[in-house]
């Protein structure tokens, strides 16, 4: 329903307990939860911290949208796909017959409405908050944005009729932007391409990424200052491989878990990999490795 619950008397945000993530409001099922660790409470009455009852659901999620359309179309029956409505057997598919055979009108969903349907009626899209992607803490994100919005967009139109695509954001003027909406895709990847070279980031360069995580925050970080030390000691610079860190994670909390990481980057593969074969094997080794789970992840999907 909403992305956050907050208190605007006294400034309490609803957060998780495990993670350093806010809980999102679910309204039908009156619980918060946790996206991340799947934590769930209560919707409190009042605020916890000063009892006032000034607690404001802040954000749109699709439980809201749908509530709000309904409100502003009521003739026009709603279909919602998200965790929530699909979670039991069948629910999916049910949906979807219902949208293709025009008993609901309008869909919101989540990312999973864009991939690999076909609604041959729909001539209007509408993608929520794309800033997410434009400023999201990974530097895929607008990539991932761009392809999600061209996902998207191809439910628009698909038939006879022509579509229409608007996209909801607080900054038009964005280059990225500017560039996927006007010239298209092709367009926008040679500037976001133009980007990634200019700071030295795939695919003009390749990434290793060590993670590790414990209970507490210091045995992480002890680990990978370690693992740090064994590399500068095999020659790191000599091979051209920069390190980056030891840092903790941007969600450094995860289910009650402490992470942090280390970033390795090469403009060759050959050098970062040279290093990969003699310092993996060593890691192992080290005392401070007993205390933590560790991985090492060659050309991270992402850095979180």
């Amino acid at each position: 329903y909403a992305p956050r619950l907050v208190c605007h008397e006294c400034g309490w945000l609803a957060q998780c307990r495990r993670c350093d993530a806010y809980l999102t409001v679910h309204q039908k099922r009156a619980r918060l939860q946790c996206h991340h660790c799947g934590a769930e409470a209560a919707v409190p009455p009042a605020c916890p911290d000063c009892g006032k009852p000034s607690l404001e659901r802040m954000g749109k999620g699709t439980e809201r949208l749908e509530e709000t359309l309904a409100e502003l179309l009521p003739d026009y029956p709603i279909a919602r796909v998200d965790r929530d409505t699909t979670s039991r057997k069948g629910s999916l598919d049910t949906l979807l017959n219902e949208i293709r055979n025009g008993e609901r009108r309008l869909l919101i969903g989540t990312q999973m409405v864009a991939k690999g349907h076909d609604f041959p009626d729909v001539t209007l899209v509408c993608v929520m908050n794309a800033d997410q992607g434009l400023f999201g803490l990974d530097f895929r994100a607008a990539e991932r944005m761009a392809q999600l919005i061209v996902q998207v967009s191809g439910r628009a139109g698909r038939a006879e009729r022509r579509g229409e695509v608007l996209i909801q954001t607080h900054h038009p003027e964005h280059p990225l932007l500017i560039q996927l909406a006007n010239h298209g895709y092709n367009a926008f990847a040679d500037a976001a391409l133009r980007e990634r070279e200019d700071a030295g980031l795939p695919p003009y360069a390749t990434l290793a990424l060590l993670r590790a995580e414990a209970s507490t925050a210091t045995p992480s970080r002890a680990f990978l200052e370690s693992a740090r030390n064994l590399a500068d000691s095999l020659g790191v610079q000599q091979l051209g491989v920069s390190l980056l860190g030891p840092a903790p994670a941007p969600m450094e909390r995860r289910a009650g878990r402490f992470r942090s990481q280390l970033l390795l980057k090469a403009p060759e593969r050959a050098a970062l990999q040279r290093l990969l074969a003699e310092w993996v094997p060593q890691l192992e080794t080290l005392p401070e490795a007993r205390k933590v789970r560790w991985s090492v992840d060659v050309d991270p999907a992402d850095l979180f």
